[in-house]
């Protein structure tokens, strides 16, 4: 692990830095931290590809920092973090809450963008449903604790192949999602509550994409990823199998077999 110091943001973020070449930002989801992406450490390295994990603020080994924490506002850091590392342009990929960073970051900083990895993730904003369900969340969280409520979410996330056949998976994001704070999981549910539509920002995106969806992803399905690729000219549109919504985890070696293909095109 290293950190870095953001003094205008009153932030220290701590980050995973492996490999050398051709950046690429690994933008986690929630409520995770860059651990999530270990699986993915050594098979892209090896690639000429330099491997930037980071936590966001509030997440893991990053400090909460001055700022509210929004979806737009996590894209300003990420520019930060990467002009701190001098750092011009860079692949930007997230996963879930990463992925709605990333089309940030891409819509807001695209000269800085050499390509984008959306995985799990989808562009449309919250209906009314699910900003209410992050109302309900965001009570649970104050009422049981962070580590309770981030339980509760782990049958929705993996696969029925992953929750029955690879414990090992489970247990590792039992542990990384329960250690999350209480204060960061409640901004970041009120952040993925008020982020805006990224729809129409795609249609500006010219940057090389690969959309990635696990195919059992049961928190934003296929559908949803290729409604997403849809929106981007030219993007490439890629399945996990037996993958639920963390397909990075759940079935890496297909995850980064993809990524890898896809990074081949842009090096």
């Amino acid at each position: 692990m290293k950190t870095l110091d953001l003094p205008h943001r009153g932030l220290r973020l701590a980050y995973d830095d492996v490999g050398t070449g051709l950046p690429v930002v690994l933008l986690h989801a929630f409520p995770f931290d860059r651990e999530m992406w270990s699986p993915q450490h050594g098979p892209l390295s090896v690639l000429d590809v330099r491997v930037l994990a980071l936590d966001f603020p509030g997440f893991g080994h990053s400090t909460a920092g001055n700022d509210p924490f929004t979806i737009e506002g996590a894209a300003d850091v990420v520019a930060d973090f990467l002009a701190a590392l001098k750092i011009d342009r860079a692949v930007i990929g997230g996963l879930s809450m990463g992925g709605y960073v990333a089309m940030a970051f891409a819509r807001k900083y695209p000269e800085r963008v050499t390509a984008l990895v959306l995985a799990d993730t989808r562009a449309a904003g919250d209906d009314d449903a699910t900003r209410e369900n992050r109302d309900k969340a965001i009570a649970a969280v104050n009422a049981g604790g962070a580590a309770a409520f981030a339980e509760s979410m782990i049958p929705k996330l993996l696969s029925e192949q992953t929750r029955t056949g690879q414990p090992q998976v489970v247990e590792f994001v039992r542990k990384v999602a329960t250690r999350q704070p209480a204060p960061a999981v409640t901004a970041a549910l009120e952040a993925l509550r008020d982020r805006p539509d990224a729809t129409p920002g795609l249609a500006g995106v010219t940057q090389p994409t690969l959309v990635l969806v696990g195919e059992f992803d049961a928190v934003t399905p296929p559908l949803s990823a290729a409604r997403l690729a849809a929106h981007v000219a030219g993007s490439d549109l890629a399945h996990v199998p037996e993958a639920g919504h963390l397909s990075n985890v759940e079935n890496p070696d297909a995850f980064n077999a993809a990524v890898a293909k896809f990074l081949k095109k842009v090096l």
